[in-house]
């Protein structure tokens, strides 16, 4: 016999199922012309109205104007929010950058209130990063994942698996850290009771590609700063926004001392450490950067190399005697084991490195 809760989620549902097929693209094209079917006047007008529908659905799809809004008989009838409970939702970018910061701020609530806790929802693969920490995750893979899977299908799947999450674990307070928010997640959080929170690197400028509505979704905005000062967003958006400092995860505290480091990652002790961590180029080819740089750093004496690399990129094949290389999250947790460092960075990577004693080249 099936529950009555699960009768609930099921309607639920299907409730959110029509109320995208009632706002589909196609289903407004088809509709537009067989009301001027049924209203032989309105077809007169049908080279006018139907470009300029179409117009607007392509905008939509653009994020420049905000989609419609199908009101539907789903109503909040469970239980209150548990204020002990946060959710976050950080996207995976080229980096690490969006799962970084959120754990970095999971761990530190964490810290302050042992009761709390963090569930993550996210896009990165990297799950087993939060096991160290007891953070328990749901798991969807980016877009591109798929074969053949359209955008806004993909967005339906990220609608009914955060509302089950949300549903499930009923979340004070909603986190998310990305630079364009889902329209599938700003559907499955819209009428939540819990506070819900953008971590947004950078200010908002008019033109930018956000989906024009989806400030409006959030109680707050929170920009970390940056290594240079950036200019107040000109977009009037209406939401209490604050600043905060750069957001790192590794404490002082957590880094290895040297002599430990330097045995994990098998260098000498009375050697120079150099830490190599560049983005782009490839080892093997000897006219990358990468290759340049390593080079350059053997040809002196006493010199050894480790290079960095992501968890979440291809692994590094090197032809080059002496590498040593350090395939770990953070890697900042080495640091104290290097004497000075070579990086073209991201946020995270740049931030760390500025925060700890390394002389750094960029």
């Amino acid at each position: 016999m099936v529950s009555a809760k699960a009768l609930k989620t099921r309607n639920e549902r299907l409730e959110r199922e029509l109320a995208r097929l009632r706002t589909s693209p196609s289903l407004r094209l088809g509709a537009h012309i067989t009301k001027a079917i049924r209203k032989p006047w309105l077809a007169i007008f049908l080279p006018i109205t139907l470009p300029l529908l179409m117009l607007q659905i392509g905008f939509e799809l653009l994020g420049k104007r905000a989609p419609p809004q199908i009101a539907h008989s789903i109503t909040d009838t469970g239980s209150p929010p548990r204020k002990d409970v946060v959710m976050m939702f950080p996207t995976n970018g080229v980096g690490f950058g969006h799962f970084t910061r959120l754990l970095a701020i999971a761990r530190r609530m964490k810290s302050l209130e042992e009761n709390l806790e963090v569930v993550f929802f996210t896009t990165m693969p990297t799950l087993h990063l939060l096991i160290p920490d007891g953070i328990p995750v749901h798991h969807i893979s980016g877009s591109k994942a798929f074969r053949n899977l359209e955008s806004d299908e993909w967005n339906a799947l990220v609608e009914d698996e955060l509302t089950l999450a949300i549903d499930t674990h009923r979340p004070g307070m909603f986190m998310f850290d990305g630079a364009f928010p889902y329209r599938g997640m700003l559907r499955a959080i819209n009428g939540q009771n819990m506070q819900k929170v953008w971590l947004r690197r950078g200010t908002f400028r008019k033109g930018s590609s956000i989906p024009v509505d989806s400030i409006e979704h959030f109680d707050l905005i929170v920009h970390p700063e940056d290594s240079v000062a950036t200019n107040p967003g000109d977009l009037d958006h209406g939401v209490e926004a604050i600043t905060c400092a750069p957001i790192t995860m590794v404490r002082d505290d957590e880094l290895l001392d040297r002599d430990a480091a330097r045995r994990r990652l098998g260098v000498s002790q009375d050697s120079i450490v150099a830490y190599v961590q560049l983005g782009a180029g490839k080892i093997n080819d000897i006219d990358s950067e990468v290759r340049l740089t390593v080079e350059a750093l053997k040809a002196h004496a006493g010199v050894e190399v480790v290079l960095g690399e992501s968890l979440i990129g291809d692994k590094v094949q090197i032809d080059v005697e002496g590498i040593r290389l350090l395939r770990d999250f953070p890697n900042a947790l080495y640091f104290n084991a290097f004497d000075f460092t070579v990086i073209a960075g991201g946020y995270n990577s740049f931030h760390e490195v500025v925060r700890f004693p390394l002389h750094l080249h960029l």
